[in-house]
């Protein structure tokens, strides 16, 4: 009898997948001694619990839109959470219809999608330098060709944009709001020539709106998506935008959305039809019912107790940090992004401040399409109480200074 051979039958777009830098270290994270900057999830405390209590109590009593919302449902999306997405996106200057909008599970399904359906072996893809963990793990399993884009306070470096196009990139994936993982966004100026080069060179843009609400200063700038209007009509465009309740309501519903022209919409349905049917139908009509009832007011609360932990750090890290090490000012989202001293690698000082100091972050290599970045970090404040954060920081500035100094 033979032994199955795994590894010699898995094909060679699985076997690129490789685990989750981020997904580990929450395993060590849960220990309550560690104070974690590490895992970019939003505050539990935060979760409209008692509204969500009244939901799925109202669904459970109500015999007919309980049994329709325990039943299969078409693969685009419940129609009523659709059509809200649509008015919320036209609020934001975005006029689509519901036939733009597919439900995923999370944005994480949208991106998976989307690889299979534009990558394939060695075809570029542009990426910011450092980009999103989880976007270039959906990516990689179609095994690309990642083209890194270096980025500035106001957006992508133009002239490096426009020579990816030039070389023959024609996809891009982008985070124009408080991007994950530095907190920066671009300015009305870069998303307006990002969007030029694009239209230049017929090149398609995925645009990650994952932290577009998610706002605590500054002017509220049009998504990309929103800029991307060519003669009205909402099928004409090049940008290709994600968006997600993860962080706005409460990620275990796993509610997302891909807003695409009507022709990549179509593919992507029959793709679902193809792997799970649809997205759970009652986690659609609770993250319909919750969007409907508590938007905008849960929203500014989210605001006003994100927006405190993030200047709490940001004054922890001006107290503290020595003068070697810089760190990004976001006007919003999770995320602050730290460059540190050359001499200092982030993975081994991560090992360091997990066993004498107690702190968790997530090194920032691990951003990098081309695996540079040694000396970065990523701090998320989201999920800390103020108090632990100013004395995490603390901790955490102290062994950079001991570090450094060695």
């Amino acid at each position: 009898m033979m032994t199955v051979q795994w590894n010699d039958l898995i094909v060679r777009d699985a076997r690129a997948l490789t685990a989750s830098e981020i997904r580990d270290l929450l395993k060590v994270t849960d220990r309550p001694e560690i104070t974690s900057f590490a895992g970019g999830v939003p505050d539990a405390s935060l979760f409209p619990l008692d509204a969500f209590k009244t939901i799925y109590a109202d669904l459970t009593t109500d015999e007919a839109a309980g049994r329709r919302s325990l039943q299969y449902s078409i693969s685009e999306g419940l129609p009523a959470l659709r059509q809200w997405i649509v008015d919320d996106l036209a609020a934001s200057g975005a006029k689509r219809g519901i036939e733009n909008i597919l439900i995923s599970s999370g944005a994480q399904q949208g991106l998976d999608m989307l690889a299979r359906m534009f990558l394939e072996p060695g075809r570029e893809i542009i990426v910011e330098k450092p980009s999103y963990l989880g976007a270039m793990q959906a990516f990689s399993m179609r095994r690309p060709t990642y083209v890194g884009v270096n980025m500035d306070d106001e957006g992508p470096v133009l002239s490096e944009l426009d020579a990816a196009f030039a070389g023959g990139a024609r996809i891009a994936y982008l985070a124009p709001d408080f991007q994950n993982p530095t907190g920066r966004s671009y300015s009305l100026e870069r998303r307006l020539a990002v969007l030029e080069l694009a239209r230049k060179y017929g090149a398609v843009i995925f645009e990650d709106a994952a932290y577009s609400k998610l706002a605590y200063e500054g002017d509220v700038l049009p998504s990309l998506l929103a800029l991307d209007e060519v003669n009205g009509d909402p099928d004409a465009g090049t940008v290709i935008q994600l968006g997600t309740f993860s962080k706005t309501l409460v990620p275990a519903l796993r509610i997302g959305w891909v807003c695409a022209p009507r022709s990549v919409i179509e593919r992507l349905v029959l793709m679902m039809q193809a792997s799970d049917l649809h997205v759970s139908t009652i986690n659609q009509e609770v993250a319909y019912r919750a969007a409907r009832d508590l938007f905008p007011g849960h929203l500014e609360t989210l605001r006003d107790a994100y927006r405190h932990k993030r200047d709490t750090m940001l004054a922890a890290m001006d107290e503290f940090m020595p003068d070697c090490v810089s760190y990004t000012r976001p006007e919003g989202g999770m995320f602050i992004w730290l460059t540190l001293p050359e001499n200092i690698d982030s993975r081994q000082l991560l090992e360091l401040a997990l066993q004498d100091s107690k702190v968790a972050f997530v090194p920032g290599q691990a951003f990098f399409c081309d695996h540079s970045g040694c000396n970065t970090a990523r701090l998320s404040f989201a999920t800390e109480k103020p108090e632990r954060i100013r004395d995490g920081i603390e901790r955490l500035a102290l062994l950079i200074k001991r570090v450094h100094n060695q």
